[in-house]
């Protein structure tokens, strides 16, 4: 008994809906994507300063590694750094030559 009664009071709950109701919704809508919008504008500079830092560690530290490699070789000096395999896979008979006359 106990839940019909509560299955009766949700489902006339479900079914009523007011203009209250529907002005409140659109205006927390409206409070958070302002509030948002309002929020970025001064948290924005922070985070574009923060990524852009990042950034330049990340690529300075490209830099450096690239540099110190450059550095143990001297100047004019031919640097392989990587030799190519002596043993080739390949095979060296791709096929056979067939010889053939065109036709007119």
């Amino acid at each position: 008994m106990h839940i019909i009664v509560f299955l009766n009071k949700f489902n006339l709950m479900l079914q009523e809906a007011s203009l209250y109701g529907f002005i409140r919704t659109i205006l927390i809508i409206l409070l958070v994507y302002y509030g948002i919008k309002i929020l970025s504008r001064f948290f924005a500079p922070y985070f574009a300063r923060y990524v852009s830092k990042k950034m330049q560690q990340k690529f300075g530290g490209q830099f450096q590694q690239q540099q110190s490699q450059d550095q143990r070789h001297r100047e004019g000096e031919t640097v392989i750094d990587k030799m190519p395999n002596k043993n080739s896979s390949a095979n060296k008979k791709v096929g056979e030559y067939i010889d053939y006359e065109e036709i007119d």
